[in-house]
């Protein structure tokens, strides 16, 4: 577990690490550049190197099997970004670990588990294969129009809670938002932070607010996260999705 400054939730758990580029999201990903500094450091979660014409330094797709008893440990219950440095249905996960991470979830019911991912077709092709108890909420990530598909591939899930991550928002983008409980939108920051126009946001902010979803604006960008801050029109915006006793149809 690493306390984590991400708004949005509490504390990180990655029982995987390691990815590659899949879209243009990732062009100057966070956890890639933070995975070669780790490296350097000595950790060992980062000594495997990836492709370096996808990931690099330290970012190969690796499970840590010693990982998943981590959440038992925890006495008090806690809001877990799960998989902060890696895509939990990456393809080269195995399925069964998969399983595993599901099943400590399952297990520790005290706990929120908050899951993010790109791979949006393999997340849909294998939701049937897992168990789904109401404490795992599901995102997908949109960063254009173009990769809006992925909330498609989502709502065949069937999560207590589904959420959108549209971070880095790099364009305008519509979204239909039926059966989509929460969107978190942010500006893209680090070094050659692509801008984003406020108009993009208020679009989604608009269109949450047509249909009573959750909304959350975590930053502006720039050079660092908050540089800017991550006032939209003189407010915060820290909507959360309300709680859900079972899971969806």
């Amino acid at each position: 577990m690493a306390a984590t400054a991400i708004e949005w939730t509490e504390v990180t758990w990655n029982p995987t690490t390691g990815c590659d580029r899949t879209s243009p999201g990732c062009d100057h990903c966070y956890a890639m550049t933070l995975a070669k500094r780790l490296k350097a450091m000595g950790q060992p979660k980062y000594q495997n190197d990836g492709d370096p014409r996808t990931s690099g330094p330290g970012f190969d797709v690796t499970v840590h099997p010693d990982t998943l008893d981590l959440p038992f440990t925890w006495h008090a219950p806690k809001t877990v970004f799960v998989n902060s440095m890696s895509d939990l249905f990456h393809e080269r996960v195995p399925e069964d670990f998969i399983r595993r991470v599901f099943d400590v979830m399952k297990a520790t019911p005290q706990h929120q588990y908050q899951v993010l991912t790109k791979r949006s077709h393999r997340l849909r092709a294998i939701a049937d294969q897992l168990e789904w108890p109401s404490n795992v909420w599901m995102g997908v990530s949109v960063e254009n129009q173009k990769y809006a598909f992925r909330t498609r591939h989502l709502k065949e899930v069937p999560a207590a809670v589904r959420f959108l991550s549209v971070e880095p928002l790099l364009g305008p983008v519509e979204l239909d938002l039926d059966r989509i409980d929460w969107v978190i939108v942010g500006g893209e920051s680090g070094i050659g932070a692509r801008p984003i126009d406020p108009i993009w946001v208020r679009v989604v902010r608009d269109r949450c607010a047509e249909t009573n979803t959750a909304f959350f604006f975590k930053q502006w960008g720039g050079r660092t996260p908050k540089q800017n801050g991550r006032i939209l029109d003189g407010a915060t915006w820290s909507e959360l999705p309300k709680a859900r006793a079972g899971i969806h149809g």
